[in-house]
């Protein structure tokens, strides 16, 4: 019998400008020495740019998490408060996202209300998921899967680009609403949980340091 042949051993990970002593502008992409921990002197902006460098000491998801958090307790206020009073002589009418969501399709307008609810409801809970799943990942250090968290975030980052959609969508509702001579409009409670909603999203995305994922990875990136 022949031997069984042995698998040759992976490659090793390619290095990394921390192992170098090295790190990045995250702007403009000018490479600079890593300062030592505890060094005072160490810049806060980049000396070409001038943009905030995020240094070792700020490779936390405290913060990301608080946000989170806050977020996901103003959500359900958010479609669940009315965002829009309207006062006629017929009497008064509250109207929530959802609520506005029905009315449209029950309307005929198919197309405005899948808008509606894919801006207002689906894209902030989206948000919320793949953030907190990526921070689970970084406090319980998974190690499996960090480039498909990688891409995650990226998708996070560019949906985060068109947040201010949800608020548009939210006046439009409103500018559809048929009014009467004597009918007044005026914005609901829900408006300030769900603009805070948003805002709050956008803050955490930008707060989530993506080196994160690849913290301790001293195996070959998967």
């Amino acid at each position: 019998m022949t031997a069984a042949r042995s698998l040759p051993a992976p490659p090793p990970p390619p290095p990394t400008l921390a192992a170098h002593g090295l790190r990045q502008c995250p702007a403009c992409r000018l490479l600079m020495a890593e300062p030592r921990q505890g060094d005072a002197a160490a810049p806060a902006r980049c000396p070409r740019c001038e943009a905030y460098l995020r240094g070792a000491e700020r490779r936390t998801a405290a913060s990301t998490t608080a946000l989170l958090l806050a977020a996901a307790a103003l959500y359900v206020p958010s479609n669940t408060l009315p965002i829009m009073v309207t006062r006629s002589a017929v009497g008064e009418r509250s109207d929530t996202i959802l609520s506005g969501i029905v009315a449209l399709a029950q309307a005929g307008s198919w197309p405005l209300a899948a808008i509606v609810f894919v801006a207002s409801v689906l894209v902030p809970l989206l948000k919320l998921g793949v953030l907190s799943y990526l921070v689970l990942a970084v406090h319980l250090r998974w190690e499996r899967g960090r480039r498909h968290r990688t891409t995650l975030y990226r998708l996070i980052e560019l949906v985060g680009r068109w947040s201010m959609l949800d608020v548009f969508v939210v006046g439009m509702l409103a500018a559809l609403v048929q009014l009467g001579p004597a009918a007044q409009v005026s914005a609901g409670p829900g408006v300030v949980a769900f603009g805070t909603v948003v805002w709050l999203t956008l803050w955490a995305t930008q707060s989530f340091d993506p080196r994160l994922i690849w913290r301790d990875a001293h195996d070959q990136p998967r």
